[in-house]
């Protein structure tokens, strides 16, 4: 593969030394003795892991190719948060220890083994977070520090610090965008739909009676301090309250617009300790197909002045219902599909139908029902549309990271911190934030086009059922599965 080494393998945002304890502790079920055996198996094989992508990032580095300086920074703090605390050291307990007793005792109340074994479950346990996990993560600890020195301060994208980054960014984009678009289309593309929502913006400001200039209002919405939840643990469960409220509101509603339906559950839950961050995007993890686990939206709370009121609706909506949970559960729940359609992903697909999703919450009842709301899914929206120009213009373009962050904060009331780390995410994953403006736009293109060519044979549970009912898909097939709804509906 020509790009194999392009990809970063530890970073702020991705990589194993984050998922491989939010897997052990939220996703590795333990309902029997021989469960808990296997979790303490993987917990010896880390290192293993771990090595081998330390020995990736050495060649990656030796060719020239490694992430900014921020992101070794935020794999150094994580890691060194998945090792504190017992049995590691002399603090209170960590969080893959305190998983692993709650799991053995769990098994004991359950009448899956006795006290003794319960202990030495524990024991084994104990012990190879000690020998193997906590060595395991110091050796990527001191591969991150050792790469510091040499990585950029205030970088710019792949196009101009990789010594391939013009052909791996033309190639990440087509594998986010499922589309032939250049980053210069992009690009314009994007500047386009900024002026757009800056004259939307302009009119809520207008329905507010807010006077000034746009910027005086960004500057107005961001430091009020009744559009921000406490900085408490009262305020946290608040934004988790208010988000549940907000899913539930949607749900009741679901029937008027779609014929497929979920059955898997789903959760708002805070961000663990060890891989929180301030201002970092809230996201969605799937269930199972079964059922058997709920779809989880995680929130990084830990920074409540970086969760304001206004977008606390609009992020429910794309991470939760209709958004991420409703299209990846109704993919895993599909019959008479090959299996991997029921586990595809494309990102213009799955980040386009969540953006969409926004917008399409706007036509349900209860929602967005003050101006401030409306600014939330507006602001929203102008979050993705920044997207299509500063990651084109760092990959491509040779911005730097505050370049980025200047256009960033010229055009919206997003909170400083997570407009820094959206910027940084987009400059270790190229490509990937381009695909949520392109996938929507194209979804609601092929709706207008429905809409037009049936008339009042359009239905909007067939059109929707039509978008989700085959799972993820590149773009071109997705049209193509309309196309051939509508020539259907007009043979029917």
């Amino acid at each position: 593969m020509p790009f194999l080494l392009d990809g970063y393998v530890f970073d702020q945002m991705n990589g194993l030394h984050s998922v491989a304890p939010t897997f052990m502790i939220n996703f590795h079920r333990v309902d029997e003795a021989s469960d808990y055996e296997a979790y303490v198996a993987r917990l010896h094989k880390l290192p293993d892991l771990f090595d081998t992508l330390i020995e990736r990032g050495h060649r990656a580095a030796a060719a020239g190719i490694r992430p900014p300086k921020f992101a070794w920074e935020g794999v150094i703090d994580q890691s060194r948060k998945v090792i504190s605390g017992a049995p590691f050291d002399g603090g209170a307990d960590s969080a893959l220890w305190a998983d692993a007793q709650a799991k053995a005792d769990a098994l004991l109340a359950a009448g899956k083994i006795d006290a003794a074994r319960a202990a030495a479950l524990k024991e084994e346990a104990r012990r190879a977070l000690v020998d193997d996990v906590k060595p395991a993560y110091e050796r990527i600890i001191a591969f991150a520090s050792g790469e510091l020195p040499a990585s950029a301060e205030n970088p710019a994208g792949v196009g101009t610090t990789h010594p391939n980054g013009d052909a791996y960014y033309g190639w990440q984009l087509a594998r986010h965008t499922s589309t032939d678009m250049s980053a210069e289309a992009i690009h314009e593309l994007g500047l386009s739909e900024v002026a757009r929502l800056r004259r939307e913006l302009e009119k809520v400001q207008a329905q507010i009676g807010f006077k000034g200039d746009l910027q005086a209002f960004f500057r107005h919405v961001q430091s009020d301090p009744a559009r921000l939840y406490p900085n408490t643990d009262a305020g946290r469960q608040a934004y988790i309250d208010d988000a549940t409220r907000a899913i539930d509101n949607i749900e009741r509603h679901l029937p008027q617009y779609f014929g497929l339906l979920p059955k898997a559950g789903l959760e708002v839950k805070r961000v663990e300790a060890f891989r929180e961050q301030d201002g970092a995007a809230q996201h969605y993890y799937p269930g199972t197909p079964d059922g058997s686990r709920p779809g989880i939206y995680y929130a990084h709370l830990s920074d409540m002045n970086a969760m304001p009121k206004t977008e606390l609706e609009v992020i429910a909506y794309h991470e939760g219902l209709p958004g991420h949970h409703m299209q990846i559960s109704i993919a895993q729940e599909l019959t008479g599909v090959p299996t991997f359609r029921t586990q595809m992903f494309d990102t213009a697909y799955t980040e386009g139908w969540g953006l969409y999703s926004e917008w399409l919450a706007k036509e349900m009842p209860d929602t967005y029902q003050t101006p401030y709301s409306e600014y939330g899914r507006l602001m929203s929206e102008m979050w993705r549309a920044i997207r299509l120009v500063v990651d084109t213009g760092m990959h491509a373009k040779g911005w730097t990271e505050q370049q980025a962050v200047d256009y960033f904060r010229a055009n919206s009331s997003i909170p400083e911190a997570a407009i820094r780390s959206e910027v940084q995410r987009y400059l270790v994953n190229p490509g990937q934030a381009t695909a949520y403006k392109v996938g929507m736009i194209r979804m609601q293109d092929l709706r207008r086009k429905a809409e037009a060519e049936l008339g009042e044979a359009f239905d909007i549970r067939g059109f929707h059922d039509t978008i989700l009912g085959g799972g993820a898909m590149p773009l071109d097939l997705l049209e193509q599965r309309v196309d051939r709804w509508i020539a259907a509906r007009k043979a029917g």
